[in-house]
């Protein structure tokens, strides 16, 4: 990146057409981006982003437990939606849930052992999917950029009003 200093007049005017251009392009290529890396880790291992978001974030986790209240903040999920996907989860044998022995109504989700199987069996082929659609389109140089670019708009967002608060970037590279 050229130039690391902040536009000037940000958010007092809408954007060029150049600018727009940009966007498009960019919201464009990461969504089919995200596609391909997800039909690609449905097929070779028949979970969905979503399962792998939760399987990660539970694998990663000590004693591969976590509240359903801190799993939705660590995968950036509404409570709600979580619990309908842990109930497709749970029939599908890959996590189990059970009432908070700490807080009677908070519930822990548990990861079983087909959902750690699972989640070891789709790990290498959704990382190569990254390399080969991701990693590999792009120079070291491109690839540095993109991080910082990730990490500047994160930023921004995290700073904005209304911005959730302690929200932890664990999502799946999916």
């Amino acid at each position: 990146m050229t130039n690391t200093t902040p536009r000037p007049g940000r958010g007092r005017r809408l954007p060029s057409r150049e600018e727009l251009r940009i966007w498009r392009e960019f919201v464009e290529t990461t969504e089919a981006l995200r596609s391909r890396v997800a039909s690609r880790l449905q097929v070779e291992s028949s979970l969905t982003p979503g399962d792998y978001a939760v399987l990660l974030a539970l694998s990663e986790a000590e004693d591969r437990h976590l509240r359903s209240s801190e799993l939705a903040a660590r995968i950036g999920w509404e409570r709600s939606r979580l619990s309908h996907h842990l109930g497709r989860m749970e029939r599908r044998g890959l996590v189990r849930r059970q009432e908070c022995a700490a807080e009677p109504r908070g519930a822990e989700v548990h990861l079983t052992p087909a959902g750690a199987a699972a989640f070891g069996g789709a790990t290498a082929p959704h990382l190569r999917a990254i390399r080969e659609l991701f990693v590999d389109a792009l120079t070291a140089d491109q690839l540095r950029a993109a991080g910082e670019i990730a990490a500047a708009l994160r930023a921004h967002l995290d700073a904005a009003p209304g911005a959730p608060g302690g929200r932890q970037s664990t999502r799946p590279a999916s």
